[in-house]
């Protein structure tokens, strides 16, 4: 690469200076600007590098004069420096577009609304079980951009989200997953649902029928556009509804990977992962294996060991007999329905925060089913109690993770649940998910 082309970068977390460190090894001149304050490890790293940056402004001249633009995810087009990019007719691509084209790896790819970090935390436990040298990346764990500059992996197993996919145009997974699709980030899609499906469906975007394509049979969105697309990929649909024509189905209490005619069975009690929502994760993590030939003994081991990522479903503690259960990475009311769908006990449910545009009607029948109080943690509570105040009579609001796990523990008996599981971002009260999270836990240890 020529060292005079210039490459700006904007956002300076993790996949930002994975981006930066990785183009500077391809010889490009790199700045990297955030609007906020740079962390002070990101800071270090890109210091001992003497790759320029800046942090707290954007400088247009700094910005505006750079061949190429890699962006952070989560900065929206109607941000001014977006505006201003798009008005001077400049490529802005995301890190994982950009990463992609200085490796030859197979790619696992993997999105929907819910479940992608659970699948692909499975799918590289798989993987990496199996003995295959495989990296994780994309919207978990290290920068896909990272790893491309200073590992050498064979395979890639990435969780993309729309805001990913969005800007990325030559990329090509080898192997595509899709789990579902339901309304979320609709404020990002102009309050489109299509404009997000048609998002989503960007992860099949220049697959060749040597690639493929696994999909979720029971998501009527998916199935209905995957009619439409008609896509080039070999296609691989998975389906706890029926068996006929299934890469992957659930009968008689037992999952069934069918893959060229060579069936593997396990019974569902013995996966590691449970809940309804969980079986549609494991199938799909289970055919991409078994497209890669990894061998059926090895599937079995691996749906029998895995632990879930922190956050998703988290069961933290029991106290006086009431369980804590951390699903803070719930932000949208479609992951709140699967929380609140494996429930056995009487929940106590707290919620809350940074409305997307939810939708609440959809978990009406499980609230009054399962529901006997609702903590709300947020800053504007009015939706949640317009919601559902006809429906739980007990609704209570808190400003703090302390105070929300206070109150649920004492409307909370034992045999009950208090479950956080949010529906909503955490930006009101917390840094994000994570921070959400763990406050969430540290108040529980703390009663």
């Amino acid at each position: 690469m020529s060292k005079n082309k210039r490459i700006a970068i904007l956002g300076a977390a993790e996949s930002g200076v994975g981006a930066a460190i990785l183009a500077q090894k391809q010889g490009y001149d790199v700045f990297v600007s955030d609007l906020s304050r740079i962390a002070d490890n990101y800071k270090t790293h890109l210091t001992e590098r003497n790759i320029q940056f800046e942090e707290g402004c954007h400088t247009d001249s700094l910005i505006l004069n750079a061949d190429e633009i890699i962006k952070s995810p989560g900065i929206p087009d109607k941000a001014a420096v977006i505006k201003k990019i798009k008005n001077a007719n400049i490529n802005i691509v995301s890190e994982i577009e950009f990463a992609s084209r200085f490796t030859n790896a197979k790619m696992i790819a993997i999105t929907g609304t819910n479940g992608k970090s659970t699948t692909t935390l499975l799918t590289y436990h798989i993987l990496k079980k199996a003995g295959v040298n495989v990296g994780l990346a994309g919207n978990i764990g290290k920068s896909f951009a990272w790893q491309v500059a200073e590992e050498n992996f064979d395979h890639y197993v990435l969780e993309l989200s729309s805001f990913q996919l969005d800007d990325m145009y030559t990329f090509k997974a080898d192997i595509a997953v899709l789990l579902n699709i339901t309304a979320d980030h609709l404020d990002r899609y102009e309050y489109s649902i299509q404009n997000y499906i048609d998002s989503k469906f960007r992860i099949i975007q220049n697959q060749t029928a040597e690639d493929a394509f696994i999909y979720c049979f029971d998501d009527a969105v998916i199935k209905t556009e995957v009619l439409k697309r008609n896509p080039l990929a070999t296609c691989y649909p998975f389906s706890i509804r029926q068996d006929e024509g299934m890469s992957a189905y659930v009968n008689d209490n037992n999952l069934y990977l069918n893959i060229h005619n060579n069936l593997f069975t396990m019974s569902i009690f013995e996966l590691a992962l449970q809940g309804k929502h969980n079986l549609y994760n494991s199938m799909a993590a289970g055919v991409a294996a078994r497209i890669l030939d990894i061998r059926k003994e090895s599937i079995r081991e691996s749906f029998a060991d895995f632990r879930n990522a922190e956050h998703r479903m988290e069961f933290v503690n029991t106290v006086h007999g009431i369980d804590f259960i951390n699903d803070s990475k719930a932000t949208n009311v479609n992951s709140a329905w699967f929380a609140l769908e494996s429930m056995q006990k009487p929940v106590v449910w707290i919620l809350g925060g940074v409305d997307k545009g939810n939708e609440y009607e959809m978990l009406n029948d499980l609230v009054k089913e399962k529901v006997k109080a609702i903590v709300c943690l947020g800053k504007d509570n009015k939706k949640i109690h317009e919601a559902f105040g006809s429906i739980v009579s007990d609704i209570t609001d808190t400003l703090s993770a302390h105070e929300a796990v206070s109150v649920a523990y004492q409307k909370g008996k034992k045999g009950d649940v208090v479950l956080l599981s949010p529906c909503c971002a955490s930006f009101d009260l917390f840094k994000n998910y994570e921070d959400r999270g763990r406050q969430f836990k540290a108040a529980v240890k703390a009663l």
